[in-house]
């Protein structure tokens, strides 16, 4: 193998900044490679991958040291667009790629542009590539997020990039599509020979499909090593925020001697280990049923395309909320999740059928006049962060209803999200993980009976994200009942005790999350893929699923090492 990116002391700071983002950073990546770039929030992985396509310095501008030599190419004496034909980039912020009208057009705008006379061929290959047949006559501002990232996905794989960076791969995917991608991906490094990059968060898929990883800490590498041995550094990788993929805490609470990657890996180990299993799952975590405090009847929502077809996202939704409920709203991209919540909060009213909240019909009342009832946490937090400060974005809703002691209020929010320390700073500026604890904040200082989430975790690394759960879990006294919509089945287990189940606009299920995870019909249908330990309880033979790593390694039979 030969280099195909190599980067030599390698400096970069943004203009104002006050130190350096990326810190003498030198790295080699090989031809054919799939690496996976892990660490924290701010630890500069997308900087540096945005100098393997000359974003950086040649539209972020800024102090720029060292040398980015990519298939032969100095980056810094190259250009964007000549550097383009070799490095596809599918960014974070990847609504901001699409151009087009439609799905067909975005996918060959790029060969058209670049004149490539086979461009109508390189449209239909990624589109049947990718499974985008449905879709490909659709608008782009028609798709849902998972269907925007994956045409994002398409478009650059159109111009055929001999290096491929995708930052957050399977951010706003529902989980086996996020498992597709991932499996095409390794196709393309496997069959075709492309060099993958991807920036991720989620163990499980580095653990699976990678095969060498960098971990970056304070804007340099700590190491790139092959991924069995960088799974296997499970305490340096917590150390950074990166808890390892739970088979691999699993065999390592097991004293397996060498981490399994997959579940099937872990079966195999375990079983060779001599370790059984003995049930010791408890009930169900399923919340009691007490006073209602939101009804839906009959809703069916549907959406207007500009050639005036009709799209249906709800058909004769029937919905229930009680009191203590922690309701988990999944489903494939394009169930219907978000329609629903926001028929929810009053922000839309349904074609048909009725809504009420706390008594009140959502077709009586303004979403204005409805806030202080639901409260409705968009799934990107620059939609909520309007003003210059956290504390003022928090005030505006109480102050401007002149709320009886709104600044004593927005004092106790702000601490109890934990943003003290940041409540002067613009919200914009913060990590993704303290702009959705500042989104929430936005949303208590509403003092809501219900508060309704879409995707809160999304895109977060996974100290964030864990966060954000603990944060959902401590908020049960300060609300009635929480909604969210969510494709991360960590999430479900962790904190649910209801799953409502859409699937093509209605209910498939309403149950809780132990039983979804043993229905393997219902989640190959709603496109869901459980937690790896659920799935390795099963497998080794559990009647139910258990929800977490403690759960499982509490039925674990370990024979005692030199014993039978």
């Amino acid at each position: 193998m030969s280099a195909i990116i190599e980067v030599s002391n390698l400096s970069f700071r943004y203009p104002g900044a006050e130190a350096d983002t990326l810190r003498n950073v030198n790295l080699t990546i090989e031809r054919g490679d799939f690496v996976a770039v892990v660490g924290g929030n701010g630890s500069g992985k997308t900087t540096l991958c945005k100098t393997f396509n000359g974003l950086v310095p040649h539209y972020w501008a800024g102090d720029f040291a060292g040398s980015v030599v990519v298939d032969g190419v100095d980056t810094f004496t190259s250009s964007v667009a000549a550097l383009s034909a070799k490095v596809g980039y599918v960014y974070q912020d990847f609504q901001n790629q699409l151009v087009r009208p439609t799905v067909r057009d975005e996918i060959s705008f790029g060969p058209i542009n670049f004149g490539h006379p086979d461009h109508a061929q390189r449209t239909a290959e990624v589109i049947a590539t990718l499974g985008l047949e449905d879709l490909a006559g659709r608008f782009t501002w028609q798709l849902s997020g998972g269907q925007a990232h994956t045409t994002a996905l398409a478009a650059v794989l159109a111009l055929r990039p001999e290096i491929l960076v995708v930052d957050e791969p399977v951010a706003e995917l529902d989980p086996a599509r996020a498992h597709e991608i991932y499996q095409r991906l390794q196709f393309l490094n496997e069959e075709h020979g492309l060099t993958i990059i991807t920036i991720e968060h989620h163990a499980e898929f580095i653990a699976q499909y990678a095969k060498s990883v960098v971990l970056m800490s304070d804007g340099a590498p700590v190491w790139h090593l092959p991924v069995d041995d960088a799974v296997n550094r499970t305490e340096e990788l917590e150390r950074h925020g990166i808890p390892a993929p739970q088979v691999v805490q699993v065999g390592r609470g097991a004293g397996l001697a060498r981490a399994p990657r997959t579940i099937g890996a872990a079966v195999e180990q375990l079983r060779a280990a001599g370790v059984t299993v003995r049930d010791t799952i408890q009930a169900s975590r399923v919340h009691p049923a007490t006073h209602l405090v939101a009804t839906a009847s009959g809703l069916t929502h549907s959406y207007r395309s500009v050639g005036g077809e009709l799209h249906t996202a709800l058909a004769g939704v029937n919905l229930q909320l009680h009191a203590g409920d922690r309701v988990a709203l999944v489903g494939g991209n394009g169930s219907g999740k978000t329609t629903l919540l926001k028929l929810l909060s009053g922000i839309m009213v349904p074609r048909e059928g009725e809504v009420h909240v706390a008594g009140i019909n959502t077709r009586s009342k303004s979403p204005g006049k409805l806030a202080g009832t639901t409260a409705y946490i968009y799934q990107h937090p620059q939609q909520m962060l309007l003003k210059d400060s956290v504390r003022s974005d928090v005030a505006l809703f109480p102050s401007g209803r002149k709320i009886d002691g709104w600044q004593a209020l927005v004092d106790r929010v702000i601490t109890r999200v934990r943003l003290d320390e940041l409540a002067d700073r613009d919200g914009r500026t913060l990590s993704g993980g303290q702009q959705r604890r500042a989104t929430l904040a936005i949303g208590l200082a509403m003092r809501p009976e219900i508060l309704l989430l879409d995707e809160p975790t999304s895109s977060l690394d996974v100290a964030s994200r864990e966060d954000v759960t603990a944060m959902l879990a401590e908020l049960s006294d300060a609300i009635e009942c929480a909604v969210v919509a969510t494709h991360d089945m960590h999430l479900v287990a962790d904190w649910a005790n209801r799953v409502i189940v859409l699937e093509q606009g209605r209910i498939a299920a309403d149950l809780e999350p132990r039983e979804l995870f043993a229905r393997p019909e219902l989640l190959s249908r709603a496109r869901l893929v459980p937690p790896q330990v659920a799935t390795l309880g099963l497998e080794l033979g559990l009647e139910q699923p258990p929800l977490s790593v403690e759960e499982l390694l509490a039925s674990l039979q370990i024979r005692e090492r030199g014993h039978p």
